[in-house]
């Protein structure tokens, strides 16, 4: 499969940012209450049912957040240099280069699947990609949590971003509708949707999806 071109733009960015995002970017426990309910409510769900993959990991904060909670879990993020920050920094955890659009991931292998802040760079012709990975390799009765930027279909262009860094990637911010409505045809039930509108100084929404493969 050729690679889309949205990830080199992806790729090429947070490798540059790295080193600042690490540093600006919030510890899981200073996040939001409802936020971090959210991940406490996904590693209770997940804790039993075996590996759980933190899908565009970064600099491994949340992985390393998920694993104190007792979750066996392992990072993935297509930035080298956002992996080699994160097994700097989790020396006892397991972090990996890769893609959404096509995991070194057998079928059915994983109990869970965390996308925290991570598909909103995917355009939407390339989400039934990903959402299809996310259910190829979840085994029956898996579960994702997936949380992101949502909108109105806006489509960003940032320039400068993290430290004041040139960056190149895109946002789309998707109506959380939609974003349901793309779990769903790609196999996957969707049973919690929270949209959170934006803190003081912030300007997005932010929406957050549980959902399960099947039996």
């Amino acid at each position: 499969m050729t690679e889309p071109s949205h990830l080199a733009a992806v790729r090429e960015s947070y490798d540059t940012v790295a080193a600042d995002y690490a540093r600006l970017v919030k510890e899981p426990a200073e996040l939001d209450p409802v936020s971090r309910a959210m991940l406490a409510a996904f590693a209770e769900l997940v804790r039993p049912l075996g590996p759980v993959a933190d899908l565009g990991c970064g600099p491994g904060k949340v992985t390393a957040h998920l694993a104190a909670l007792g979750v066996p879990v392992f990072g993935v993020d297509v930035s080298p240099r956002m992996v080699e920050l994160a097994r700097a920094a989790y020396p006892e955890l397991r972090f990996t280069v890769g893609s959404m659009t096509a995991l070194e991931i057998g079928g059915g292998e994983l109990g869970g699947i965390l996308a925290y802040y991570t598909t909103h760079h995917t355009p939407p012709r390339w989400l039934p990609t990903v959402f299809a990975e996310f259910h190829r390799t979840l085994a029956p009765g898996g579960r994702l949590l997936l949380a992101g930027h949502v909108g109105n279909g806006e489509h960003l262009r940032p320039t400068r971003a993290y430290g004041d860094h040139p960056v190149s990637y895109e946002s789309h911010l998707l109506p959380p509708d939609r974003i349901a409505e793309l779990l769903q045809q790609a196999g996957l039930v969707v049973t919690t949707r929270v949209v959170q509108e934006p803190e003081e100084g912030a300007r997005r929404q932010s929406g957050t999806f549980l959902a399960y493969k099947p039996q």
